[in-house]
């Protein structure tokens, strides 16, 4: 029995657009709810959330079955990290903050089993081996992980054909970070900033891997999707409940003021 097929990999790869969701609100309960609203994949947050290696095992266990892709993002792209979060089960890793063709390959290897790379081989103790209840998981799970790696910073931008130039499945480009790094913080709306998602996305797109973004901005989302980028986050469940909480509460207050 081989390593279950990795279908979100298979769609980008295909250039078949999947619209997603960043879920930072850790917990398994509300990650469910979120898996069964409708999204392609949602994304566990482990670099801006509160989540570590059990929370987010916790809900990757709530998500799978759902027919919603899960992907994690690590806080930081250590190889120890990858290991164990792979091990955990995922299958589908973003990795934040990268900076050069070097770093991505490290990032690669580190996804890999020997000889191709240097991920550690303990599959027998891990959740992915579905504990040893796959036998051939050691020679099938390279094919399956699908490794996203993100570039969100001036110096990410300038290393982004060598980054391309690596087995990563695709590139993410971060607006927030990106434009905070250009000068714009918290103004991801500015024409530079967009000009420069924008044609980063291109670049991406034009060299045959996937290219994914987040942003609320619906005018943005579209022209991403245009472009041709594949892996698109639209919402955040954080912003979708205090939105929704604040709303509610104004409401009830006005049931008062009204009256």
């Amino acid at each position: 029995m081989p390593t279950p097929i990795n279908t979100f990999k298979k769609a980008i790869g295909a250039g078949q657009p999947q619209l997603g969701c960043w879920l930072g609100l850790a917990d398994p309960y509300l990650a469910e709810i979120s898996a069964g609203a409708g999204f392609d994949w949602v994304l566990v947050d482990g670099e801006h959330a509160p989540n570590d290696l059990r929370s987010v095992v916790a809900q990757l266990q709530v998500i799978e079955g759902s027919g919603c892709h899960p992907i994690v993002r690590l806080p930081i792209g250590e190889t120890w990290m990858i290991k164990q979060y792979l091990d955990g089960g995922a299958q589908s890793l973003l990795i934040p903050m990268v900076e050069s063709g070097a770093e991505a390959e490290t990032l690669v290897k580190a996804t890999r089993y020997p000889p191709a790379g240097t991920r550690g081989v303990g599959a027998a103790l891990a959740r992915a081996s579905k504990f040893s209840d796959i036998p051939d998981y050691l020679t099938t799970a390279d094919e399956q992980i699908c490794l996203l790696v993100q570039v969100e910073s001036c110096a990410g931008l300038a290393a982004l054909d060598d980054i391309l130039a690596t087995d990563v499945d695709g590139v993410f480009i971060g607006p927030a970070d990106l434009g905070a790094d250009m000068g714009f913080l918290g103004q991801t709306d500015a024409p530079e900033v967009q000009t420069a998602v924008k044609d980063a996305l291109r670049k991406i797109v034009a060299s045959g891997k996937a290219a994914g973004v987040l942003t609320l901005d619906k005018e943005l989302q579209k022209a991403c999707i245009e472009i041709g980028a594949t892996f698109v986050a639209t919402q955040i469940d954080v912003t979708v409940f205090a939105t929704g909480m604040r709303r509610a509460a104004s409401e009830a207050r006005a049931l008062i003021e009204t009256t």
